[in-house]
């Protein structure tokens, strides 16, 4: 797959490297995260909140569900505008503050770190760059380990700071299921990339002169909604909004017409129900609407369905959905003769206060 110049793009080229990453991540981060856990028993922890923007927020909104869900732990997102703004300081010694920064230079972050420090509760950051200031500032670092992403879209970054909250949940909780899972993730996204490789063209092709749409998923894939569509804005260009299933159902349906693009990501699980029926009261509405799925039946029986890899795991389907909506971003890009790794009025590094 190239770019408008017959070059692979830097973009896809990182994409592809998700399989190493993901494959190294447990044994570079486990003496990190073992400590981490068991700092948090020690002292009680009962609240994580996480600080982050942009990609790395959607990273921490999967973290909030997975440790709500596996380990019965409460956690939000920080306002970082609370501190850094206002001067607040929402933090207590029961919480655990964990900044998320792909780059480890989000100014606002850093703030939410260091105010947290001076109200005593324990912090941890998850980055790309162990010299950073991020990383220095946090007590504990998990490492992306993903080498240099030079892509203005982060795609491999995303996933890596995915499996920080998720290997935490699992040394937390003790649920060996959750390590086990993921040591199946490399092999099954390596399947996505190459299913992407063979049938990708023809789902990107269909949103060709696609203005505006909506990603729709729930539950653990919500958060990945939020990605997909983040990617197709900042690559392609298309005001794609992401949404909860639920969410969706109580007003923004009401904008659903045959002109209307809407991608629903059903994955097996508990929200698989809900997503499906989603897209069915959509098509009802006259949206014209892709399923992306890992389930078999409902692809062999949807015509406009994607079949994507199944992981086993409804913590794990996330990534392989994360993959193909970052393929499908890259390739649209390229086919509407853009360049997906220098996005117009973006660069890497975003700083904001």
């Amino acid at each position: 797959m190239a770019s408008g110049k017959g070059n692979i793009t830097k973009m896809l080229s990182e994409i592809s490297e998700q399989p190493r990453v993901l494959a190294g991540f447990n044994s570079l981060n486990a003496g990190c995260l073992e400590s981490l856990s068991d700092e948090m028993r020690a002292k009680s922890i009962k609240h994580v909140i996480f600080a982050a923007r942009g990609t790395s927020y959607h990273a921490g909104l999967y973290g909030q569900y997975v440790l709500a869900v596996k380990c019965g732990m409460p956690a939000s997102a920080a306002l970082p505008s609370c501190v850094t703004l206002y001067e607040s300081a929402p933090f207590t010694e029961d919480d655990l503050v964990i900044g998320v920064s792909q780059s480890g230079q989000a100014a606002d972050v850093l703030e939410v770190l260091e105010k947290a420090k001076k109200c005593g509760a324990l912090t941890a950051a998850i980055t790309n760059d162990g010299s950073s200031p991020v990383a220095a500032c946090a007590k504990y670092h998990i490492d992306c380990g993903a080498g240099e992403e030079v892509s203005v879209a982060a795609t491999k970054t995303f996933t890596a700071q995915m499996s920080g909250v998720l290997l935490l949940a699992a040394h937390i909780s003790g649920d060996k299921g959750i390590t086990e899972a993921f040591e199946r993730l490399p092999d099954k996204v390596k399947e996505t990339e190459d299913m992407c490789v063979r049938d990708i063209d023809a789902y990107a092709e269909r949103y060709i002169n696609t203005k505006d749409g909506f990603i729709v998923s729930r539950g653990f894939m919500y958060p990945v909604a939020l990605e997909a569509a983040l990617k197709m804005q900042e690559t392609c260009y298309v005001r794609m909004k992401g949404y909860s299933a639920a969410d969706f159902m109580h007003g923004p349906i009401a904008q659903t017409d045959a002109d209307t693009s809407v991608i629903v990501l059903a994955p097996s699980g508990r929200t698989f129900d809900d997503c499906v029926h989603a897209a069915g009261r959509i098509r009802k509405a006259g949206g014209n609407v892709l399923t992306v799925t890992d389930n078999r039946e409902l692809a062999g029986s949807d015509p406009c369905s994607v079949l994507l890899p199944d992981t086993g795991s409804e913590l794990t389907s996330p990534f392989v959905f994360a993959v193909f909506a970052q393929m499908l971003a890259e390739r649209l890009s390229c086919l509407k003769g853009l360049d997906p790794d220098k996005p117009r009025g973006l660069s890497k590094i975003t700083v904001t206060k």
